[in-house]
């Protein structure tokens, strides 16, 4: 059976453990904050609307997720919403869940009226353009080059 979507609102207890899998996966974007406080920014965020999160669930096991976010990029506070906290764990890759989450923030973003949806990644750009995704522009943050990219929807 495939893993199925669901909001990480309705499944509270995985959380701390997706916000972690994020805050060690982005290290460099989290170097100054401590887990403790990216934990709990995130669990409000579920309530807030700051980082609405779809996650993979197989029977009740974390699979991974992706984030409706509404600011994801310091130097650009004029844009959103943005996809962010894109994660599959290693044993579930290769399988298309991360384009099935992706799709289901897309959807939402588009449900809630936006007319555009933004990412910034450091390695994925490739991954992203052959689904949709065009480059705006390409920054320096965090000590290596990153790619700004849009969808429209």
């Amino acid at each position: 059976m495939a893993p199925r979507l669901d909001w990480l609102a309705l499944h509270r207890q995985h959380s701390n453990t997706f916000a972690s899998w994020i805050h060690r996966q982005f290290h460099y974007e989290y170097a100054g904050q401590p887990l403790p406080d990216w934990q709990r920014e995130f669990a409000e965020g579920q309530d807030n609307g700051d980082w609405k999160c779809l996650i993979a669930l197989d029977h009740d096991e974390l699979l991974g997720g992706a984030a409706l976010a509404k600011a994801d990029l310091t130097h650009r506070p004029d844009l959103g919403p943005w996809l962010a906290c894109v994660f599959i764990t290693p044993e579930a890759r290769g399988k298309g869940l991360a384009e099935r989450l992706i799709e289901g923030i897309c959807a939402q973003a588009k449900a809630n009226g936006e007319k555009r949806i933004y990412l910034h990644t450091q390695d994925q750009s490739a991954y992203y353009a052959r689904r949709g995704w065009v480059v705006l522009e390409r920054f320096q943050a965090w000590e290596k080059d990153q790619w700004l990219m849009a969808r429209d929807l």
